[in-house]
């Protein structure tokens, strides 16, 4: 891979398996475990906490703990999370024109509500 090409870094941050859509699931704000395990048909409740860590690693997602019985975890999207959430609704119109599929409009809802403003650099991009 070229470390010099940003397509070839952003790539290697959100192809992982799962990455896409938890970032979809995501747009919508806080969200607790099991919710994303419900919504993400078929992730292994390992898998799902393995994706959520790297992405916490990359900077994309936090994790809020509150102090209460039993623990309560919830995950949102960080500034960097939220600049992903074009490419996620370009696929999803890409899908719905080209592949005919359907997909929730979460990312299109979070998106025109504001869900996070995206700064002018990121929006640039896109």
């Amino acid at each position: 891979m070229d470390e010099t090409c940003p397509v070839c870094r952003t790539a290697e941050v959100v192809c992982g398996k799962w990455t896409l859509l938890l970032i979809r699931d995501l747009a919508e704000g806080y969200t607790r475990f099991c919710e994303l395990e419900r919504s993400l048909e078929g992730i292994s409740p390992r898998t799902l906490s393995l994706r959520l860590r790297a992405l916490e690693e990359e900077g994309i997602v936090e994790r809020h703990t509150f102090p209460e019985m039993p623990p309560r975890v919830e995950y949102a999207l960080t500034e960097k999370g939220r600049a992903l959430l074009p490419i996620v609704e370009d696929m999803r119109a890409y899908g719905e024109r080209w592949l005919a599929g359907e997909c929730g409009d979460r990312v299109a809802v979070a998106l025109q509500a504001g869900a996070g403003a995206l700064d002018a650099s990121a929006a640039a991009v896109v």
